[in-house]
């Protein structure tokens, strides 16, 4: 019954196709032989069977993202399916550096480790495919399966197909006149774009898609890295101890080698001085005989 209405429909949708066509003026019908019913039946027949696309998505804590991944891939394979997209991120929630020596410090990281991941698996495996990952997980926070029917549109780009390639074979018979040779090699194009359509269509029915996002729980990472503070760099006490007689010396000579180079102002100093001493103490002898 299902089989008769698609048919039905299908030659309907052919008739309209054709007299749009013959509307647009782009080619002209002169003996039309075309059978409705017989594209119609033919497409029917050949998308029988449903045509549903099954995606899948899962969000699950793990006890270790790089191990489960692992096992995941390997699970893939196992149900002849393929990887198709994989990252881990590592994210840096909290760090702190602890000094072990001047030149040295351990720097202690919490990191937060998740994956991404997008798998295709045969769609009649896919529940248990989910099952099965879903078991690797402590516990799943979300699980979500769609299914796409994608069946009226397989019919309509095969119907659109057959007319098509009807309205060419009659094209070539000369029984259907295209007025430009451009719309022949439009009417291919969209043979083939409907040809591909399908195919992709046949593709996604066959293989599922399934999209995984494992994370776990923070881990601590410890590390010795080199101190990059430049103040923490000294030397030891008596080195610098050493170094601070050293250059106090050095000074002692700088001011004796100062000294040197002014001797001729400390000269000219000490005569002044002797002048002035000299003339006070005559003057102080001087009051003294006067009284």
């Amino acid at each position: 019954m299902k089989t008769k209405i698609l048919m039905a429909l299908l030659a309907g949708t052919t008739l309209f196709a054709a007299c749009k066509s013959g509307s647009t003026g782009h080619y002209e019908v002169t003996s039309s032989s075309a059978d409705s019913a017989t594209i119609g039946r033919s497409a029917a027949d050949s998308v029988a069977i449903p045509k549903l696309i099954k995606t899948a998505d899962i969000r699950f804590k793990v006890k270790s993202v790089e191990k489960t991944s692992t096992d995941i891939s390997a699970l893939t394979t196992q149900y002849q399916g393929m990887v198709m997209h994989h990252q881990m991120n590592s994210r840096a929630e909290k760090s702190n550096d602890v000094r072990v020596n001047s030149d040295s410090v351990m720097r202690v990281t919490a990191l937060n480790i998740s994956a991404d991941m997008t798998v295709k698996v045969p769609s009649e495996n896919l529940e248990e495919f989910m099952d099965k990952v879903a078991a690797m997980g402590l516990y799943v926070d979300q699980r979500k399966m769609d299914i796409e029917d994608r069946t009226l549109d397989y019919l309509s780009n095969k119907l659109k197909m057959n007319s098509r390639r009807d309205i060419i074979a009659q094209q070539k018979k000369g029984k259907v006149v295209i007025k430009h040779a451009a719309d022949v090699l439009l009417l291919k194009d969209d043979i083939i774009d409907q040809q591909i359509d399908n195919k992709r269509v046949d593709e996604a029915v066959r293989y599922s898609m399934v999209n995984l996002n494992l994370y776990q729980s923070n881990i601590i990472k410890k590390e010795i890295i080199a101190n990059d503070d430049p103040s923490a760099y000294g030397l030891p006490f008596f080195n610098r101890l050493g170094l601070a007689l050293n250059n106090g010396w050095y000074i002692f000579k700088e001011i004796i080698i100062g000294c040197a180079n002014l001797w001729t102002l400390i000269a000219i100093a000490i005569i002044i001085w002797l002048i002035i001493r000299r003339y006070r103490l005559k003057g102080g002898i001087v009051s003294d005989t006067s009284a």
